[in-house]
C-alpha cells in the first residue's frame, strides 16, 4: 500500500465519497419521500407508535406452540450430579482425601455437575479413602466404610448448609 501524500494523521481520515448517506428524516413533508404516513401505510395497529408484537403471535390464529401436543414433564428442581462408581476409586492412594476437584484432575469425572459429585455403589474397593462428596448411595457408603474409609456429605454451592438431604 502506497501512503497518500495528503494523509498526515488519523484526524485526516474520511469516508470515500458516496459511502455515507444522510439519515432519512421521516415525517417531514411529502417532498421528502417519507412524509404523510412515514412509510407505515394507512391506519391499523402497526401504524401506531408503541406497537410491538409478542413472540409467537400469528395474527389471532392459534399459535404453533399451542397447536402441537405437549409431552412429558421437566422437573425444574432436578439436581444434576457427576456420578462416580466406587470401583473407579481404586486408583487413589490408601488414606488419601478425595473430593470433586481431585476426581476431575485425575480424569475420573470429565466435568463437575451443577450440584457436585454423587457416589454410586457399582464395583468394589479395598483401600481406605476419605471422600468429600455432595451425594452418596447407601451401598457405596457401606462398601467404603467396610474398606476402612469414610464419606463426608458436603453441601453443593447453591444448597443451604442447614438442610439435610
Amino acid at each position: 500500500m502506497v501512503p497518500d501524500k495528503d494523509f498526515t494523521g488519523l484526524g485526516d481520515l474520511r469516508a470515500t465519497h458516496g459511502s455515507v448517506r444522510p439519515k432519512t428524516r421521516v415525517g417531514r413533508g411529502t417532498g421528502s419521500g417519507r412524509g404523510k404516513t412515514s412509510g407505515k401505510g394507512n391506519k391499523g395497529q402497526k401504524s401506531r407508535s408503541g406497537y410491538s408484537r409478542r413472540p409467537g403471535f400469528e395474527g389471532g390464529q392459534m399459535p404453533l406452540q399451542r397447536r402441537l401436543p405437549k409431552r412429558g414433564f421437566r422437573n425444574i428442581f432436578k439436581k444434576e450430579f457427576s456420578e462416580v462408581n466406587v470401583g473407579r476409586l481404586e486408583q487413589f492412594a490408601p488414606g488419601s482425601e478425595v473430593d470433586g476437584v481431585v476426581l476431575c484432575a485425575a480424569g475420573v469425572v470429565r466435568k463437575l455437575g451443577c450440584n457436585g459429585v454423587k457416589l454410586l455403589g457399582s464395583g468394589s474397593i479395598n483401600r481406605p479413602l476419605t471422600l468429600k462428596v455432595q451425594g452418596c448411595s447407601e451401598s457405596a457408603r457401606r462398601k467404603i466404610e467396610a474398606a476402612g474409609g469414610n464419606v463426608k456429605i458436603i453441601p453443593s454451592k447453591g444448597e443451604n448448609k442447614d438442610s439435610s438431604a
